[in-house]
């Protein structure tokens, strides 16, 4: 997933980015409202984590504004606010969902996809495609019943093709969803070297990966 994550308490951001991170997911951090605005302005994601309470606003101006500009984003908001009122107008403004502070990182994982999913997958989040079979809660996947092993970017990849099975996802498609601004700089080759690599190891499999000459990549069920 590419994510935004807005949030002002340095060491809850950093918990967070690194948590994320560590699934292979690419996170963007902005600290205020400003900050958000302007990583919105030039960058879609596929969720948002979003304190209610930052610097110079509230975390509900930027859903709202989200909102009014017609973006489906999901949107979870964190908040230290107990009061029933508080998560109400939240949801009100189009919040997906809320989480209390203190909260535990792996509830943060569990929402943050089930929301991603309700977009694209069932709510099970398994998908079955062809002969493959792809769980990305319990990080497998399995080709006519037998598990293959994937290393993280891998496993990244063929997530985001399956959501989009038999689209054409670009190139520039997969560098946004894998890395983050704060990435070192990457190359397209590396889309290129993962998508081999991923072919490799589903060599077994009916469903082909197909290459469109400037356009991008096709995953496809050769039956």
């Amino acid at each position: 997933m590419r994510l935004l994550l807005v949030e002002d308490t340095a060491d809850v951001a950093d918990a967070i980015v690194a948590s994320f991170a560590n699934r292979g997911d690419a996170v963007d951090h902005a600290s205020s409202v400003e900050e958000a605005a302007d990583v919105l302005a030039v960058q879609d994601y596929d969720v948002i984590i979003l304190d209610i309470g930052l610097p110079d606003g509230l975390g509900t101006d930027i859903l709202a504004s989200l909102r009014d500009r017609g973006k489906p984003t999901p949107v979870l908001m964190l908040t230290a606010r107990s009061d029933i009122e508080d998560r109400v107008a939240a949801l009100d403004k189009g919040a997906d969902d809320y989480l209390i502070k203190p909260f535990d990182l792996r509830e943060l994982h569990a929402r943050v996809r089930s929301m991603f999913r309700r977009q694209d997958m069932d709510r099970s989040g398994r998908i079955e495609f062809g002969d493959i079979t792809f769980d990305p809660a319990g990080l497998t996947v399995e080709v006519k019943g037998s598990p293959v092993s994937l290393a993280r970017r891998e496993f990244n990849v063929l997530e985001i093709l399956l959501a989009n099975r038999e689209r054409v996802v670009t190139k520039d498609t997969l560098l946004e969803r894998l890395y983050s601004f704060n990435s070192e700089e990457v190359s397209p080759n590396a889309v290129e070297l993962y998508v081999g690599r991923l072919r490799k190891k589903l060599c077994d499999s009916r469903i082909t990966i197909k290459t469109l000459r400037g356009l991008g990549y096709q995953m496809v069920d050769g039956e």
